[in-house]
C-alpha cells in the first residue's frame, strides 16, 4: 500500500512541476507567475482542488508522442473566492507554451460544463502561445467546443477573463466572449495575428505591445476592462471583483456587513455644481460620497472617460454605476461611451443589478467623425440596453440632460423607477442660446433683444420643475440627501418584477 501511495505522490509531483525547474525559472524572469502560483493566490488558502491532472495529449504527429507532460498546459479545478465557490482554469506556459490540444480543450469545456450546471463563476487566467499546431483541426475543433460554451453561460454566470501573458489566435475569442478581460501591462498581449504575420500582410512593422499590448486594449480597443502592473495585483483584484458579483442570474446579489450611514448626509454636494454653467466637475466624487464607503470598482475606466461605468454598494448590497463625466468632453455622449455604457447596463440587468444613473448630459457629440462612424447606431444600443433592462433603475440628474440624450440616460420614458433631479438641473431640447438662435432667427442681429430671450428660455427651461410638472420626475431633492434617497429607493424596490414580452432573442443594433 505504502508503495502505491508513495508512487501516487511522485505522480502529482511530477504534473506540479509543469514543464520543470528551467521553464519555471524563465517564466519568473519574465515576471510572471506560474499557473499554479496564480491560482493559489486568487483562490482562498487550501481551498482549491484541481481536475484532471494527469491528463496527457493523444497526438503522435511529428514527433509528439515522445513529448507528454502530464496535465497538458491547463491546471483546471475549483475553490473558494472569499468562502464562495468558483471555477478556474490557468494556462501554463511551461508546459507546450499553454498551446490548445484536444485534450487541453477537453479539460476547460469539462470545467465550463461544471460551473454551468453548479451556477457559479468561472475564471481563465490566459498565458499561452494559440493552438498547438501539430493537432491540426482537432485543436481548432477544441477551440469551437470552447467557444460554444462560452455563449451558452453568457448570461447565466459570470465569466472573467485575466490575460497574463501571450494570448493570440484563436485563444482570443473565448476570453472576448466573457463579461469582463483584465491584463497585466508590460507581460500581456492579445491578437488574431501577431506582428511576424502584419509585416507579411501588410508590410508593418509592429510590436507585440504595440499591436496589442494592455495600453492599446485599455485606451484604443476597449476590449480589456482594465490593466494591472503585476499578476499580484490583477489577482487580488479578481478577488475584489468576485464579491461585487452574484454567483449566477438566478443567484441573489451579494450582501456584505456595512458600518456607513445609509441615512448619511453630505453637504459638500450642494456645493458640488459650479455656478458657471460651462464649468466642469468630477462626478467620480459624487460617486464616492454616494456609495458605501466610497468603495469603487471602475469598469472601463481608461476608454471612453465621458462616461463612468462600475460596481459599488449601497447598504452592502450591490449596484451598478453609470454617470456622465463633466471632466471629459463635457460628459457628451459619442460612439465608443454609448458602446461602453451599453454594455455595462446589460450585464447587470444580465445578473439582477440594480442601476443607478448619475446624468449631467449636452447631448451627442456633433460631427462628420461621428456620424460616418455609426453614432446612430451606436448610440441606440445604450438606449436598447436601458430600455430593455428590467432591473431597478435609480437616475438623478445633477444638471444639463438636453434632447435625445435626457431621453437615452435612463429617463421615466426607458422605465425608469425613480427619478430624482437635484435643483441645479436643466432638462430642455437644447442649451437656451442654441435653442433661441433658431426659435428666434429673425432676430439674431439685435443682440440686446437675443440676451433677453436667452434668459427668457433660461428661466423657463434652465430647472428641473416643468418635467417635475409633467411627472417626468419622482422628486427635485436636495444634493446633499443623494445618498439617503437613493438607499431608501432601492429598499423600496427589492421586490420589483418587471418582465418583457417573450422572445428567443432581442435584436440590438450591433
Amino acid at each position: 500500500m505504502q508503495e502505491i501511495l508513495t508512487s501516487l505522490e511522485r505522480r502529482r509531483a511530477e504534473a506540479r512541476a509543469g514543464g520543470g525547474k528551467k521553464r519555471v525559472e524563465a517564466q519568473h524572469a519574465r515576471g510572471k507567475l506560474t499557473a499554479r502560483e496564480r491560482i493559489e493566490l486568487l483562490m482562498d488558502a487550501n481551498s482549491f482542488e484541481e481536475f484532471d491532472m494527469f491528463v496527457e495529449h493523444r497526438s503522435s504527429d511529428f514527433g509528439m508522442e515522445k513529448t507528454k507532460i502530464p496535465g497538458d498546459g491547463v491546471v483546471t479545478g475549483w475553490g473558494t473566492v472569499n468562502g464562495r465557490v468558483v471555477y478556474v482554469f490557468a494556462k501554463d506556459f511551461t508546459v507546450f507554451g499553454g498551446s490548445l490540444s484536444e485534450t487541453h480543450s477537453r479539460k476547460i469545456t469539462k470545467l465550463q460544463d461544471m460551473a454551468l450546471r453548479n451556477r457559479a463563476p468561472i475564471i481563465g487566467l490566459y498565458d499561452a502561445g494559440g493552438a498547438r499546431i501539430q493537432e491540426g483541426v482537432d485543436a481548432l475543433g477544441g477551440y469551437g467546443e470552447v467557444f460554444q460554451r462560452n455563449v451558452l453561460a453568457s448570461g447565466v454566470i459570470p465569466q472573467i477573463s485575466v490575460i497574463m501573458g501571450p494570448c493570440a489566435g484563436g485563444d482570443v475569442y473565448s476570453p472576448a466572449m466573457t463579461d469582463f478581460i483584465f491584463m497585466v501591462r508590460d507581460t500581456s498581449y492579445m491578437f488574431v495575428t501577431g506582428p511576424d504575420v502584419v509585416k507579411t500582410v501588410t508590410n508593418e512593422n509592429v510590436t507585440a505591445e504595440e499591436l496589442g499590448g494592455a495600453f492599446v486594449h485599455t485606451t484604443r480597443s476597449s476590449i480589456a476592462d482594465k490593466a494591472y502592473d503585476n499578476d499580484v495585483e490583477a489577482l487580488l483584484q479578481m478577488r475584489r471583483l468576485i464579491d461585487f458579483l452574484p454567483s449566477s442570474n438566478t443567484s441573489p446579489i451579494p450582501e456584505i456587513p456595512y458600518l456607513d450611514d445609509a441615512e448619511r448626509h453630505d453637504d459638500s454636494l450642494d456645493t458640488l455644481i459650479p455656478a458657471n454653467p460651462n464649468q466642469p466637475y468630477d462626478m467620480h466624487e459624487l460617486i464616492q460620497k454616494t456609495v458605501d464607503d466610497g468603495d469603487f470598482f471602475e469598469i472601463q475606466e481608461a476608454h471612453a472617460k465621458n462616461i463612468i461605468t462600475g460596481l459599488a454598494r449601497i447598504k452592502g448590497r450591490t449596484v451598478g454605476i453609470v454617470a456622465n463625466q463633466p471632466m471629459m468632453l463635457a460628459g457628451v455622449l459619442d460612439s465608443d461611451a454609448a458602446r461602453k455604457g451599453a454594455r455595462f447596463v446589460r450585464f447587470c440587468d444580465c445578473f439582477n443589478i440594480p442601476i443607478i444613473s448619475f446624468v449631467d448630459v449636452p447631448g451627442f457629440l456633433p460631427g462628420t467623425a461621428q456620424e460616418y462612424g455609426g453614432l446612430i447606431k451606436h448610440g441606440a444600443k445604450l438606449l436598447f440596453a436601458y430600455a430593455e433592462a428590467t432591473v431597478p433603475k435609480i437616475t438623478i440628474i445633477t444638471r444639463k440632460a438636453y434632447g435625445g440624450a435626457y431621453v437615452v440616460m435612463a429617463s421615466k420614458h426607458l422605465r425608469g423607477d425613480l427619478n430624482y433631479a437635484w435643483p441645479t438641473a436643466e432638462i430642455a431640447v437644447m442649451g437656451a442660446k442654441s435653442a433661441v438662435e433658431i426659435i428666434y432667427r429673425a432676430e439674431l442681429s439685435d443682440k440686446d433683444k437675443i440676451a433677453a430671450r436667452v434668459k427668457d428660455y433660461e428661466t423657463r427651461f434652465a430647472n428641473p420643475f416643468v418635467a417635475a410638472e409633467r411627472g417626468f420626475l419622482d422628486d427635485v431633492i436636495m444634493p446633499h440627501s443623494t445618498r439617503r434617497r437613493v438607499a431608501r429607493a432601492l429598499d423600496m424596490l427589492k421586490g420589483k418584477k418587471l418582465e418583457n414580452p417573450w422572445k428567443k432573442h432581442d435584436n440590438i443594433p450591433l
